[in-house]
């Protein structure tokens, strides 16, 4: 979803409510790249540096921040309306999945959930039932099941991402597509979009 679906890490657009949106930016970036081997630690670190920034916060960045990236919502819809299944798994967190979600018609979604007491947020993240961090295997792990419960080969799926975390899923679908990616991400996938929106993924096929 961050920098992907949407135009922005909202991890660190919280992090400018706690004034340190500096900080959080760089192990983003650094975990973005592919430098930092440990998603988990990388994120839960950010998330400590969240603590006591109130979801009045969250709500500010999704209503006046969070922007859909050029060609998100055509990609989606033109995927639906050929049929696909769209799935969004994300290293971010369910108050904004769960909005993206809404206003784009997906259909499922994994992600994160920041701990709130007391409108604030405590720094931690709370343990799912599927486990305690959506990182790249969990991501890879999602396609996979849902491909099974769908009868489908893994070879069927489309995987867009563009960062280190989002590498074991692509490795498995049969077309992955790196848009506007880290270069560790583009090297490895079998499309790149350096140009343009996500609906430039379309013209593959209707060619």
């Amino acid at each position: 979803m961050d920098s992907t679906l949407i135009n922005i890490e909202c991890v660190d657009e919280i992090a400018d409510a706690a004034g340190r949106k500096a900080e959080v930016a760089a192990i983003t970036e650094a975990a973005m790249r592919g430098e930092i081997s440990d998603y988990k630690e990388s994120l839960r670190q950010r998330v400590a540096l969240l603590k006591g920034v109130p979801v009045s916060a969250l709500q500010e960045v999704l209503e006046q921040r969070l922007q859909f990236n050029p060609g998100a919502q055509q990609l989606v819809s033109s995927c639906q309306q050929a049929g696909l299944r769209t799935l969004l798994v994300s290293g971010g967190f369910t108050y904004f999945t769960d909005a993206v979600c809404a206003r784009l018609g997906i259909e499922e979604s994994r992600s994160n959930v920041l701990e709130v007491v007391d409108g604030r947020l405590t720094g931690r993240l709370v343990d799912q039932p599927w486990g305690d961090i959506c990182d790249g295997q969990e991501k890879r792990r999602m396609l996979l099941q849902t491909c099974e419960r769908l009868g489908l080969s893994a070879q069927q799926a489309i995987a867009v991402g563009d960062g280190a975390n989002d590498l074991p899923m692509m490795g498995v679908a049969g077309l992955s597509v790196a848009y506007h990616a880290k270069p560790k991400v583009r090297e490895q996938a079998h499309v790149a979009i350096e140009t343009g929106g996500l609906d430039r993924l379309l013209e593959l096929f209707e060619s």
